[in-house]
């Protein structure tokens, strides 16, 4: 997959809709880049954005999840990406 962006003056790009729809990157997501001997650059997702975190305070109505409960969600998505090659 190609795609082309425009550097602004301030130094932003906007990531195409299509590479942020195909790795999940959102509003909150972190990314780390690495240039390469021959110049390219590599942009790494870190952190998916905080949409990825809905479900785990509690709602209205609901008791709020224990940090053993938090734990084990983050433990299930950890294992489940590291599966998919993520």
């Amino acid at each position: 997959m190609s795609s082309t962006a425009v550097v602004r003056e301030k130094g932003q790009v906007t990531l195409p809709k299509t590479l942020r729809d195909r790795l999940g990157i959102g509003p909150g997501s972190r990314l780390a880049f690495s240039v390469s001997p021959d110049g390219s650059l590599r942009a790494q997702v870190l952190v998916k954005g905080a949409g990825a975190l809905l479900g785990l305070l509690a709602r209205p109505g609901e008791a709020a999840k224990s940090i053993e409960q938090m734990d084990g969600a983050v433990t299930r998505v950890v294992r489940a990406r590291a599966r998919r090659g993520r």
